[in-house]
This record gives structure tokens, sequence and C-alpha cells, in this order.
């Protein structure tokens, strides 16, 4: 016995099944792992991020939970998320310290945290927080991470700060996740080949010309090769993946996920972009989503409720009492939508655990309210994501230990901790650094971050 190869049936990790014609990649099976370490070995299990942003910030005076701790009281607009409580932590008081008082950029760096520079300075972003994850929790799905977008643009950005496009048409959503190709993998494969050839030859034609060109046009040239390097992922990807069959879809789920739908309809539009990010994270297509609910410039009204102006002209109230109740009221339709989405998260389960235990939900704004651009004491709220290591059933706020209690019957008195931080060491760095390091993530710091928010651990 003592002779015996205890490895002799090991498997190459890059072992393939050939027959008629094909060849399918083998996933990760316990023979391919030394003998004496497979029971020790258990496969680890999915580690989920999913990041939502809203525009323009909120009616603060109706939105402030005004106690801290476990007993507070949900204001209105937070109702909805009562019955999820043991599972979400409202977060008051944080900031980007590099963003203040800038506020035109407050969607681009929600989770980058760049250095926005004053004075109409030239401004070049800095990698997401979500791009970090997707690096770590994307090297097993289909889809290294998924960016989405209701209206606006999208919350992600390269290494190299460069954007991540956002998808919008939810058919074409569906279509990269769970559509039958109409093409052949062979015709595929030989059309992404073709892909990689004409992308060597403009990285080739570009390295000629780098040197004959000033300053500024290299920036540019540089952002347009990044994104040539983003396709290129794109595409390798794509052709590693193409012998995977996407994951079969049951007719009338499918039919529900086609529906095409627009902003007239609102509440079903919104809770169908949910669903797919729900049925992306259930089919383990993806652990990493971005979705941007709207942009700080431009998002429609929501005519099912009775608001026809956008958001942004609603954040413009200048103290009308019927613009804040109107406010208000998007406040809370749009939170009545991420408790749409938790609902659907906890009725999922994987064995004995719900979705929303391996998922961690960050919803906020880089704004607090819009009227005055204030970003500070930012509308925050995490949730999920128990099995990453979090507790919740608490509202932590960075304010009340300063400034005693809230006084929102006074506008201005309230409106003045939105525009200057109380607390300048409550940064949203920080809540992304505790979240990078939930799901495995091995930094000690992210942009100008001061440490992980204990408070949110177990």
């Amino acid at each position: 016995m003592s002779n015996l190869n205890l490895n002799r049936w090991k498997m190459g990790r890059r072992e393939v099944l050939r027959g008629m014609g094909a060849t399918v990649s083998l996933p990760l099976l316990n023979a391919m792992l030394p003998a004496n370490s497979r029971a020790a070995e258990e496969p680890a299990k999915p580690k989920r991020s999913v990041f939502l942003y809203i525009p323009n910030g909120v009616n603060t005076l109706t939105w402030q939970i005004e106690k801290a701790g476990a007993d507070y009281a949900f204001t209105k607009p937070l109702m909805s998320l009562e019955k999820h409580r043991a599972d979400i932590t409202p977060i008051s008081g944080l900031h980007h310290p590099m963003v203040i008082g800038k506020h035109h950029n407050c969607e681009k760096v929600w989770l980058t945290g760049a250095n926005v520079p004053g004075d109409g300075g030239a401004f070049r972003n800095t990698v997401s927080a979500d791009q970090l994850m997707a690096e770590v929790q994307g090297n097993a799905t289909r889809f290294s991470s998924l960016e989405m977008a209701i209206e606006g643009t999208s919350l992600a950005w390269s290494k190299d700060g460069i954007q991540i496009p956002a998808e919008r048409n939810t058919q074409q959503i569906f279509n990269e996740l769970f559509g039958v190709e109409k093409d052949s993998k062979e015709t595929i494969r030989r059309r992404l080949s073709r892909r990689g050839s004409i992308l060597d030859l403009v990285a080739d034609d570009a390295k000629r010309v780098t040197n004959n060109l000033g300053s500024e046009d290299r920036t540019k040239l540089d952002e347009y090769l990044t994104a040539v390097r983003q396709v290129e992922e794109r595409t390798r990807r794509a052709d590693e993946w193409l012998n995977v069959p996407k994951p079969a879809m049951p007719a009338s789920e499918a039919a529900r996920l086609q529906r095409k739908l627009s902003m007239a309809e609102a509440g079903e539009y919104y809770r169908l972009f949910y669903d797919l990010m729900v049925m992306a994270l259930r089919t383990d297509s993806t652990r990493v989503i971005t979705c941007g609910i709207g942009s700080e410039g431009n998002t429609s009204g929501i005519p099912e409720i009775g608001i026809l102006q956008t958001r942004h002209g609603l954040s413009h109230h200048n103290g009308d009492p019927e613009q804040l109740r109107r406010l208000t009221e998007t406040d809370t339709f749009l939170v009545g939508q991420l408790s749409y989405f938790l609902d659907k998260l906890k009725e999922h389960k994987e064995g004995d655990t719900p979705l929303l235990d391996t998922t961690q939900v960050l919803w906020g704004s880089g704004m607090a309210y819009g009227h005055s651009h204030g970003n500070a004491n930012l509308p925050t709220i995490l949730a999920g994501g128990k099995a990453l290591g979090y507790k919740h059933g608490t509202h932590v706020d960075f304010n009340l230990p300063t400034i005693g209690h809230y006084d929102v019957s006074d506008a201005n008195a309230h409106y003045k901790i939105c525009s200057r931080p109380v607390d300048s060491d409550a940064r949203v760095s920080n809540l992304l650094l505790t979240m990078l390091q939930s799901v495995d993530v091995k930094v000690d710091a992210f942009q100008d971050s001061v440490g992980v928010i204990s408070q949110i651990r177990v």
C-alpha cells in the first residue's frame, strides 16, 4: 500500500469530454482534487452583491429616521420595509469627502469615491467597488458582472476609470442571460475570432500613432484603448462559455420575463428589472449586479401614482409643500420596489438558505437632497448578506452622537447636516470597504476609507 499513488486517478482541471465532434469543458470535480484534500474541501458558497442607485436624493424631511438603535420607527417612505426589519440596516450620516460640494458627479462616483476636482477641472474616474468584487466572485460565472439601468447610465467603472456600458433593454438582458443562440457555436466562434483579430489590428495601429500625439489626445486614445480591452475581455469570456448551455427557463417564466413594458407602467416595469436580477442570481449567471434607477439630470415621472414631473424637477422644490409631498410619494414608490426585490430574494432558497442571506444589497444615492444639491447624510440602506457576516435590525446613525437629535420641523437646520457632514470620518468608502471584504476582496482600504463599519458586522 505504501507504493500506491493516491493521485493516479486525479484528473486535470482542463480535461474535456469529446464526442460527436464537440468538446465540453468539465466543471471542477472531486476527481480533480488531490485525494487527501477532497474530504476537507467543500465548494465555496456564492457570495453576491447588488448595487441600486436612485438619483437626486430624497425628501429628507420625511425620510429621516429620528432614533438610532434597534427600536427605531420607520418613516412614511420606508414603511414597506417594516417586514424586512431583521434583514436591513438604514444608515444615516455617510458622505464622500472627495465629492462634497461637487454635485454633478454624484452618480459617477457613488461606487468609486474618486476625487472630483473643483472649478470644472478635468475629471478621471477610478475603479468602482463592484468591479473589484467581479474580479474575485465573477470567475465562476458566465458574466463577471451585470450592468443594468432602468433609466440613466451605468454605475460601473473599470480599473482604468472608463465607464462600463449598462443595458436598458429588458428583452436584450433576457436574451444575454437565457436566450437561445440563433447561430451555431462554430459560426459564433468564427465571429468572435474575427472580432478579436480586428481588435488586435486597432491596438497595433494605435501604438504606431501614440508618439505623435499631444497629452490631451493621448488621454483620449488611452480611454479608447481601455474600451477596446474591455471588449477583448468580453470576447474572450464569451468564447470560453460557448460550450456551456445557458440556464433552461420554463416557457411561462420566459414569457413573463420578456414582456414589453415601459415607464407608463412603472411598477411592473421596475419589478421586471428586479425579476431579471433575481433570476440572474438564482441561476448563478453572475454574482455582481449594478442597476441605475435613474440619472441625476433626467428621470421620468411615475404616472401610475399621479406623478408626471421628473424626479429632478421634484427635487428642486424650493420648499413648495406640494412638490415636497410628490417627492415623498416617489420616494415611497421607489422603496416599495426595493421591498419587492427583497421579497423575491427571500423566497428563493439554496438548500435552507434564502438567496437574500448570500446577497448584500446596497440601495441609495450620492445626493441627500436635490434642491441645494446637498451631498452629505446620504440616504443609504444595506440589506441581506447574513451569511456574509452582517447583522441587521438597527438604524446606524453617525449624526446623532454629535447633534443629539433631529428637528425636521426646522427645514433649514436639517438641511445643514445634508450639506456638510456631522462626522467627517463617516464615509461611504467605509461601507464599500466593508462590503468588499465581505465577498473576499483582499483590500485594507478603499479610496478615502478610514476603516470598516463595525456596527454592521457580526
